[in-house]
């Protein structure tokens, strides 16, 4: 492991992402408020704290890096970022102490949309655009961004884009794994310079309108008001969101094949039928549940259905009902969707279609194994054999998200978190959800969790976020050893 390599490439990003502080300060240049000092502070102290560790840890140029070198600069450029995203938070007020505007900050970066805030509507607007960028950074990854636009970084980038790219087969679209991250990230401004259009032309302000669009696309959920999208009571502007979050849940390489003119991308790739099928049929079962119990109307009840549903599936987390007051099915319908995920490859959290497409049918090849034992198998992802490593992979994938979910369950039960609430706040932070069950509903926050139990969900963040291996990785023996 070469340190010195490692810490200057994170001290690169640290510096990179003191310059991003910009954008925040601009919003606030033609406020009323002007409340510049934390900003400018914040970006003073990143900046330093960047340029310092680049100074300290200067190396040899070198041609490659290893695979646990990329993933330790992850999973530290990740945790560094995160601390430093919480300064304007922490030096904006008394209001915010240091692990709340921790909590704040790492769930914008890993686009979980969790808040400790109890008055959205009261930050200023440098502070609010701020939360949303950060969002909108975290969404495709501040590290493949860098790899698009830092050439210094190009070198060893297939490791960097593998240990952050979440998905369990990274598309490499290019040749030059620079060369992919700047078509991604194109396909992934253009979708947010028209949301935004889109937004604004249902009334919404421009203000609403690009904070919106910053936190629809990454599929964080950061909204501007303090009722989230339910604030705007716009069918319109519901239907603009659904079908934005829809677009951020399906692998960003398929949006690229088909603004190169191939109109069947979508519909040929199987994991993205499975989660579009998903999707409608989870809200018209979630719809019809509500029927009558929730609201008389049949427009009503499919429209609150597909916002909930499709917000959840994509962890996006935005809310315009308070789904807890709904029947027990559809409750437990939604809790299943934080599991569950967008497509591989997406913007989105979660376990990922694919990988509930591969497990289930690798149970289906055991069962048929079972009446027919002599009988040679494949597992087929579009009609292409899944090598077993990949398999394997996911497999366990599935069974350690499972038991760190547990896990972290029952230790902030230990807490003192009550029974539902320790099991929608580790769902809704692993996954990278936003809002969950119990004190942390959609109508509520995660303000009243306690000190340790905050740290707790802030690194459960993380963990959803890179996709667990790249982060728990750093806790085996093994990945330190020669």
């Amino acid at each position: 492991m070469r340190w010195r390599y490692i810490l200057n490439t994170v001290g690169v990003l640290i510096l990179f992402f003191g310059g991003t502080m910009l954008v925040p300060m601009v919003f606030d240049l033609f406020a009323a408020d002007r409340s510049l000092l934390p900003m400018i502070e914040a970006m003073g102290v990143t900046l330093f704290c960047g340029a310092a560790l680049v100074l300290v840890s200067r190396h040899e140029k070198t041609e490659t890096i290893s695979q646990r070198e990329g993933m330790a600069i992850v999973a530290l450029g990740w945790t560094a970022i995160g601390l430093f995203g919480a300064l304007p938070f922490y030096f904006s007020g008394p209001n915010f102490l240091f692990v709340d505007a921790c909590f704040e900050s790492i769930s914008g970066f890993t686009t979980t949309g969790s808040s400790i805030l109890t008055d959205i509507e009261g930050l200023s607007r440098g502070l609010l655009v701020w939360r949303s960028f950060i969002q909108w950074l975290g969404g495709m990854g501040i590290i493949v961004l860098s790899i698009a636009i830092l050439p210094f970084l190009g070198v060893g980038g297939m490791q960097l884009y593998k240990a952050e790219v979440p998905s369990p087969v990274p598309d490499k679209l290019k040749p030059r794994i620079r060369d992919t991250a700047m078509i991604l990230w194109k396909v992934y401004a253009l979708f947010t310079v028209i949301e935004t259009l889109l937004l604004v032309a249902g009334g919404m302000s421009f203000f609403d309108a690009i904070n919106h669009a910053f936190t629809t696309l990454p599929t964080g959920g950061f909204s501007t008001k303090n009722a989230s999208v339910a604030h705007f009571d716009s069918a319109y502007i519901d239907g603009v969101i659904i079908v934005f979050m829809l677009l951020a849940g399906i692998n960003f390489s398929l949006h690229y094949q088909l603004l190169r003119g191939k109109p069947l991308a979508l519909w040929k790739d199987s994991e993205c039928r499975f989660f579009l099928a998903m999707c409608l049929i989870l809200t018209l079962v979630v719809g019809f549940d509500i029927y009558r119990t929730v609201t008389p109307d049949v427009g009503q009840s499919l429209r609150l259905a597909a916002f909930q549903v499709v917000s959840i599936v994509t962890t996006t987390g935005y809310a315009t009902a308070d789904y807890e007051l709904w029947p027990a099915m559809s409750q437990i319908i939604l809790l299943l969707c934080m599991f569950m995920g967008a497509s591989a490859g997406s913007t989105g959290g979660g376990m990922k279609c694919l990988r509930i497409m591969l497990c289930f049918k690798y149970s289906y090849k055991e069962l048929f194994s079972m009446i027919h034992p002599r009988a040679v198998t494949r597992i087929k992802i579009g009609g292409k054999p899944v090598p077993e490593e990949v398999v394997r992979s996911v497999l366990g994938f599935l069974a350690l998200y499972m038991a760190l979910f547990a896990i972290a369950t029952v230790v902030l039960a230990g807490i003192g978190v009550d029974f539902v609430t320790a099991i929608g706040a580790v769902a809704a932070t692993i996954g990278n959800i936003g809002p969950g069950f119990g004190m942390v509903g959609p109508v509520e926050n995660f303000a009243q969790i306690p000190y340790w139990g905050k740290w707790l969900l802030s690194w459960c963040m993380l963990l959803g976020r890179l996709e667990i291996y790249t982060l728990i990785i750093l806790v085996v023996p093994e990945f330190w050893r020669k």
